[in-house]
């Protein structure tokens, strides 16, 4: 019987799951709408607890204002990243003209990226809860309760890294790496959720070897990591495309990207090829066995709603909804082969068990 402060836990824990998959599809609305740069302020929104409705609102000089702070922030991570020995980084920043343009209010973009810093704030919340109530592992299980601080602390830096987003005026790698950190914050996220249920399950047995079909999930996974990579890195290219032609032909962005999304497009055919084997091994070893088999079909409704976005992204003329739905479901997909990876990890084999 799984006592009442562990159910408590195990609910909050995929609440929280599916709120960080929420606040990474609102975080492709602001990518895809331009709004990253809606608020030039961190944590507030224009000096604001809750941003302005009109330009009016705002004092005369606000353009110079907040271009002065964003400069004098980066002036401190530079000298952090130089003491890190990231000197060629630091200078980077340094010497990166676009921190230097001031931002016209506009008071959609603006508040696109209130809202979701707000869905940011809630996610921290939930994590935080979610944190005290791990503690209910103390004796059981002390991982659940060493992995939830943890993820706490990524969550902070997490939080600190998007200041840097906004006051590096969105920088390329800064803006991977914060996407990286998301990855980071759901794997954490599924394993806590996994292990806490598993703790009161009998493990699967399946007569059937499952080394290949642990080698075939862990690099599918690899794949879609690289794959999350390679769209943030197209996306960056098209952000710069989109200034440098002030944001007009939007049919030939994607036909300047250049070779990262010739990458990005070969690595979406392994990440298919990889996941088709995979469910058909799951499907084969797994008949019968409902948890394996139903994580495998979502795999696959995933996937297919993957493609159908990228097809409409380059085909399309990259319509913003698309490319929402295209970040979030990567994120879907990574989630999803993660747990899949645990499933099939913890299943014991007849010949082990004998």
């Amino acid at each position: 019987m799984v006592p009442k402060s562990e159910k408590r836990f195990i609910r909050l824990n995929l609440i929280t799951i599916v709120v960080t998959l929420l606040l990474i599809l609102a975080g492709g609305i602001v990518r895809s709408t331009g709004s990253g740069m809606g608020c030039p302020d961190w944590p507030k929104c224009f000096d604001q607890y809750v941003p302005p409705t009109s330009v009016s609102q705002l004092p005369a000089d606000y353009k110079e204002k907040y271009v002065a702070e964003r400069v004098a922030k980066n002036e401190r991570f530079a000298k952090t990243l130089e003491k890190m020995g990231k000197a060629h980084l630091a200078d980077s920043i340094r010497h990166d003209a676009s921190i230097l343009m001031p931002e016209t209010f506009n008071v959609a973009k603006t508040w696109t990226e209130y809202l979701n810093r707000l869905m940011g704030a809630l996610t921290g919340f939930l994590l935080l809860i979610l944190t005290v109530y791990s503690f209910a592992y103390r004796k059981t299980a002390k991982r659940i309760v060493v992995l939830s601080v943890l993820n706490l602390i990524v969550v902070a830096y997490q939080g600190w890294l998007g200041s840097i987003v906004v006051s590096t005026n969105l920088m390329p790698w800064i803006v991977t790496v914060h996407m990286l950190l998301a990855l980071v914050i759901l794997a954490i996220l599924v394993y806590t959720y996994y292990y806490a249920q598993q703790l009161y399950q009998q493990p699967t047995v399946v007569m059937a070897r499952l080394s290949y079909l642990k080698l075939l999930i862990f690099l599918a996974i690899v794949a879609s990591i690289i794959q999350i990579v390679l769209g943030t890195e197209v996306r960056e290219e098209i952000d710069a495309i989109a200034k440098q032609l002030m944001y007009a032909g939007r049919e030939r962005w994607v036909e300047k990207v250049g070779n990262v999304f010739s990458y990005h497009r070969d690595v979406a055919v392994l990440v298919l090829v990889f996941n088709i084997f995979v469910y058909k091994m799951v499907k084969d070893k797994f008949s019968g066995k409902a948890g394996a088999l139903t994580i495998a079909n979502g795999v696959g409704i995933v996937l297919i709603i993957q493609i159908v976005t990228g097809l409409l992204l380059s085909n399309f003329a990259l319509p913003p909804y698309a490319q929402a739905l295209h970040i979030l479901f990567s994120t879907v997909l990574f989630t999803l082969q993660y747990y899949l990876y645990l499933l099939v990890y913890r299943t014991e084999t007849y010949q082990q068990g004998h």
